[in-house]
């Protein structure tokens, strides 16, 4: 063989190797994300999955593509874009609340999913049991749900003198009927009035508030769903601006300006399902992953607010407090 038609062999297969190796490569996994909320309202709970999923190897833009899906507080599009995700044949299903849940139960059977709800996800439907969920489900159970009738107990100790109770709900929730049958059964054993305030995106809180002004005996619970975590921070700020004695289930709601909060840690289940959907792309099944329950509840008391609203905290209140903010 001649030494230029052995170079231009060498050559060629020098430039067909690297080619080959790169058609080789498997593809990036892709993961859905699909939720009621927006982008926006979503960042800190957004890096805190991102943190889980790090945790398990996977980092976005590397070895992992996340398509995101939200419905912007229509909740009746989430089995769209839960089908359209679906559609694309992504690995993973994050879903996170019980609407999204329910609408990724409707569109796949198969493709595994991953929820963060507020709600007993056998009681709703999504396992068959908490240890073995027995279907392409699994995920974290948040248990806020089971807490609104707690809420308001801790509402009436620490106003005692409101005799009527409004309670501000979404009525799109799957799970508002429960919770409005628990807060009354709730308000009725505390001697008070359920009042009920609707809700549905953050564009009826300013009316919700209008409803809620006559009530001068009144102190307000704000039920745990998506659209109120997600607002958190401003609903803290309505409560300030409007005198409004209130709790609701999240952290960032006392932080901000509101009497009292009393829930679970949402970042910690964020971070948990990470780590459940990272297990996942690398084998495991959802089938065999049992839900977990978050169970640490953090009370956090504004005792800057109580002052501004006139209202003296009873002590043993004070004493079970995790966090009193001054």
């Amino acid at each position: 063989m001649r030494r230029r038609e052995f170079i231009t062999l060498l050559g060629g297969t020098a430039v067909a190797w690297p080619l080959a190796a790169r058609a080789q490569q498997p593809a990036m996994p892709v993961v859905g994300w699909l939720a009621g909320g927006s982008p926006s309202r979503n960042l800190q709970y957004a890096a805190a999955f991102m943190n889980g999923l790090k945790a398990t190897g996977y980092i976005e833009g590397q070895n992992v593509k996340i398509e995101y899906r939200w419905a912007e507080d229509q909740y009746d599009r989430l089995l769209v874009l839960a089908t359209d995700l679906v559609s694309r044949r992504v690995e993973v299903i994050v879903a996170s609340g019980n609407a999204a849940a329910r609408a990724a139960k409707a569109a796949t059977s198969t493709i595994p999913v991953v929820f963060d709800i507020g709600s007993d996800p056998v009681e709703i439907g999504l396992v068959s049991s908490l240890n073995r969920p027995g279907t392409n489900m699994t995920g974290v159970s948040i248990l806020n749900t089971q807490l609104e009738s707690k809420r308001l107990e801790l509402l009436a100790e620490a106003v005692p003198q409101a005799t009527t109770l409004a309670v501000l709900v979404n009525p799109d929730s799957a799970t508002t009927e429960i919770k409005l049958h628990d807060m009354d059964v709730a308000a009725k054993a505390l001697g008070r009035r359920l009042h009920v305030l609707n809700a549905r995106s953050e564009h009826d809180f300013d009316a919700a508030f209008m409803e809620f002004r006559p009530m001068t005996d009144g102190a307000l619970a704000i039920a745990a769903d998506n659209i109120f975590s997600e607002e958190g921070e401003k609903l803290g700020h309505l409560v300030e601006r409007h005198n409004v004695p209130a709790v609701a289930a999240y952290r960032d709601f006392a932080a901000a300006g509101g009497l009292m909060s009393y829930g679970t840690n949402i970042v910690e289940s964020r971070h948990q399902i990470g780590i459940y959907t990272g297990r996942i792309l690398k084998g495991e099944k959802p089938a065999d992953l049992p839900v977990m329950q978050s169970t640490k509840m953090e009370f956090i008391i504004n005792l800057k607010t109580a002052k501004t609203l006139g209202l003296t905290v009873p002590l043993p209140l004070l004493g079970r407090a995790d966090e009193v903010i001054e």
